[in-house]
């Protein structure tokens, strides 16, 4: 299985995305696991995060979604929580500022009335065939959206997080596959497992627990934003099942982690990877 060869700019935007990610609108049935919990997800405007945004309201969460300035994605995700009846605000803006991962937190809190579950989602990504392409506001960039803003947003949260709640960083399976093209998101994947299994073990103590996803070739934005024409055509091709997964595939396991079934669950990896194993 394959999808048709195109491009866009970054941050991309799923509106013209050929095909559309499933988000689950037809399919994800909940059943009251995160009943009157509150989650924050960064990237939460589409791909993986429009799923779990999705699910996590079905399975009764309010939800805060951060974004960058992809206003009509966002705008669907909102709409996605409040058409399952729960709270859902829109906090546009860069995580790579420290100031604006704090103020997330301040926002979800004062909107939303507490915290239950962060889910550290966004990232950026750029494919080069060589190192040299690399510039250093890339490296830079790359580092502080996908780790840096992990930290100040989890050190923003704990004086909010309870026992019983759940951190989530998106980490990858280039997280020990790194693919050489990505390799600034490659090691940042990395230190977002080691990272969250850093936390699961310093957080124990207050009840708190730390657990990262690890997917594979997902069907989002960021593909066609960040990939050439010839490798968003053949992406996902690659692993056991020969397909890109949907973001729907994905959000049940975030389910499970935010959830107080999973409360002896923390400092896990859980690979999402289309049969490709992980270490």
């Amino acid at each position: 299985m394959s999808q048709p060869a195109q491009q866009q700019p970054v941050p991309g935007s799923d509106q013209v995305m050929d095909p559309k990610p499933d988000y689950g609108q037809d399919s994800y049935r909940g059943s009251g696991r995160l009943e009157g919990k509150v989650a924050l997800i960064t990237g939460g405007d589409s791909g993986i995060g429009k799923a779990v945004a999705l699910a996590y309201a079905r399975e009764g969460a309010d939800v805060a979604i951060s974004y960058l300035d992809e206003h009509e994605d966002a705008a669907e995700a909102k709409a996605f929580v409040e058409e399952a009846g729960r709270k859902a605000i829109l906090l546009p803006g860069d995580i790579s500022n420290p100031a604006h991962c704090r103020e997330l937190v301040a926002r979800t809190v004062e909107e939303l009335g507490g915290l239950d579950i962060l889910v550290s989602n966004a990232a950026f990504q750029m494919d080069h065939p060589t190192l040299e392409e690399v510039t250093d506001e890339e490296w830079d960039y790359t580092w502080a959206t996908n780790v840096s803003a992990f930290f100040h947003l989890v050190k923003a949260a704990l004086p909010h997080l309870k026992p019983g709640a759940s951190i989530i960083g998106s980490s990858s399976v280039n997280s020990d596959q790194p693919s050489p093209t990505l390799l600034p998101y490659a090691a940042t994947k990395a230190a977002i497992a080691n990272m969250t299994a850093s936390l699961a073990q310093l957080l124990a103590e207050r009840g708190i627990r730390a657990n990262s996803v690890a997917p594979g070739p997902v069907w989002t934005p960021l593909i066609p934003a960040t990939m050439p024409p010839d490798k968003v055509e053949s992406f996902g091709q690659q692993v056991p099942m020969k397909r890109a997964g949907q973001p729907s595939e994905l959000a049940p396991v975030y389910v499970l982690l935010a959830s107080d079934e999973a409360s002896y669950v923390s400092g896990a990896r859980i690979a999402v990877t289309g049969g490709n194993p992980i270490l």
